[in-house]
């Protein structure tokens, strides 16, 4: 998904917080779509729609200073639907007042699922030689 626009009210600066400006971001997410191809069924991927909605919620939601924060919540919620393993997030301060001309401000930021940990293997099996957890 790419260029998905909000007003929000982000920053540091106590006009940003007063006016407010326009924020973007593109999500790229990472999940197997095989089982969807096949299957031809919406419950087996992502329903972009849904997920449009969420991400514009928390981009015109409440405000944080920093960039950094805004892509992070962000990558949650793409993290928060089970089929989806890792979320690129790339967010645009496209008005951003640096003082000089530029056309954009942008923090990207690529988050993975943590792995659960493996199970216990039995006693025995953990053991070498001298008994000793390897």
């Amino acid at each position: 998904m790419h260029g998905l626009t909000a007003h929000g009210h982000h920053g540091v600066y106590p006009a940003e917080r007063e006016h407010g400006q326009t924020f973007r971001v593109d999500a790229v997410l990472e999940l197997d779509t095989a089982p969807a191809a096949a299957t031809d069924d919406l419950t087996r991927t992502v329903n972009y729609a849904e997920l449009a909605q969420r991400l514009h919620a928390v981009l015109a939601g409440d405000p944080v200073d920093l960039l950094e924060t805004l892509a992070q919540r962000l990558a949650d919620v793409c993290l928060s639907y089970p089929l989806v393993q890792a979320a690129e997030i790339t967010v645009h301060k496209p008005e951003v007042d640096l003082g000089v001309p530029a056309d954009d401000v942008t923090v990207a930021i690529r988050r993975r699922k943590q792995k659960e940990p493996a199970p216990p293997h039995d006693e025995h099996a953990r053991r070498g030689p001298l008994g000793r957890v390897r």
